[in-house]
């Protein structure tokens, strides 16, 4: 199911605030009880959770600008403040490591920071591990269903607490056996999985900000759909690029090159419509008619424009009184050269040979011109 820019903007908006009370309860919760519990790993636990409520901020403001319509200033639409906000996430998520690893070694070589928890920090602990890896669960449900890897990351977030709450489970626990060092070496182990996570997402995301192409396999999805369509004889120079929850294609395709600009036209749509509709990544889609392969070289760019070329061969025309007649002009710009093609009253010939001799005065007249390949004059 493809959703629009105001369902998508209200699905994340809704799993979002609800994390955000999720959060607020469980790191009031969770300070408080490992302040009157003695349990220095559950209040890093609940500043733990107290940083998630900055990441549900970071998503509620990116969800409003990234759900915003195409403007004038931003015509491609504002889902790249989506992969901004991902990059963003990212790094939080890195940072958040470093203070746990960082935490967890002072607690391993000072002796006065290990205190033996109360027993009901335990029940606290479990209960933020299943909050949280349901919160995980719901979250990332959502994201799937609306393709926002934003929301991922949140998601991912929300079970680095429940990981993070593991921890401090096995850490309360051990203290309370009589191996306190166990819960410093698990935070390090988990700092070091929060920060490949932070990592993944930031890389990725930044790749997409600097318009890395799909993943190949995509692509060549993309390729195989386009040469579907009959009309199309080649097509080269595809482009993909990824914005936010929605990918973009550039393409050049090869058409029979006397086809009429409408036909061309309507081939370009057809190749739009069938990726848009086959993709539901794919929103956008800009098709470039081409009527000779020009990845190589463009050989016909430097060809004088109708305009000037309309002037060149009404001076050599208007020297032949039968060729002022002529009521319509259609050139093709081919193989480096320009054909010309006219038409001409049928009622300006008196005979048969007259046809041939105005058309071979064409034809002088019309090669005369610099630029000009072929010349062809019809009757009608």
């Amino acid at each position: 199911m493809a959703y629009t820019l105001d369902q998508r903007t209200k699905e994340i908006n809704r799993v979002t605030w609800w994390g955000v009370v999720v959060n607020l309860i469980l790191s009031i919760i969770k300070i408080i009880g490992g302040a009157i519990g003695q349990s220095q790993s559950l209040i890093a636990d609940g500043l733990h959770s107290l940083s998630d409520l900055i990441s549900d901020g970071m998503v509620l403001i990116a969800a409003k600008h990234a759900g915003e319509e195409a403007d004038e200033d931003h015509p491609y639409g504002h889902g790249r403040f989506e992969t901004l906000a991902t990059v963003a996430l990212g790094l939080f998520l890195i940072l958040v490591a470093l203070g746990l690893a960082y935490n967890a070694t002072h607690r391993i070589f000072e002796e006065e920071l290990r205190e033996i928890p109360h027993f009901f920090t335990l029940g606290i602990a479990l209960f933020s591990i299943l909050i949280k890896e349901l919160l995980f669960h719901v979250t990332h449900r959502v994201a799937v269903r609306i393709n926002s890897k934003m929301l991922i990351a949140n998601a991912w977030h929300h079970r680095t607490d429940a990981i993070s709450s593991i921890i401090v489970l096995i850490g309360i626990a051990g203290a309370q056996m009589g191996i306190p060092v166990l819960d410093p070496i698990a935070a390090i182990i988990v700092a070091m999985m929060i920060a490949k996570i932070g990592y993944d997402l930031s890389y990725h995301s930044a790749r997409e900000l600097v318009d890395t192409a799909l993943d190949p396999e995509m692509v060549e999805k993309i390729k195989a759909k386009i040469l579907e369509n009959e009309e199309v004889l080649e097509m080269h120079m595809l482009r993909t690029r990824r914005m936010g929850h929605t990918s973009l294609v550039d393409v050049h395709i090869l058409v029979h090159p006397k086809l009429s600009v409408s036909e061309g036209h309507h081939i370009s749509e057809g190749v739009e419509k069938s990726l848009i509709e086959s993709f539901d990544d794919i929103n956008d889609v800009t098709v470039h008619i081409d009527p000779e392969n020009d990845e190589q070289e463009a050989r016909c760019r430097n060809l004088p424009l109708r305009s000037e070329l309309i002037i060149a061969l009404n001076n050599e025309w208007s020297q032949i009184h039968e060729l002022k007649a002529i009521d319509d002009i259609t050139l093709h710009y081919l193989d480096g050269q320009i054909t010309v093609e006219a038409t001409i009253p049928i009622s300006v010939l008196s005979s048969l040979h007259d046809a041939e001799k105005i058309q071979d005065k064409f034809k002088q007249a019309s090669l005369s011109v610099h630029s000009v390949g072929h010349a062809i004059l019809r009757f009608h």
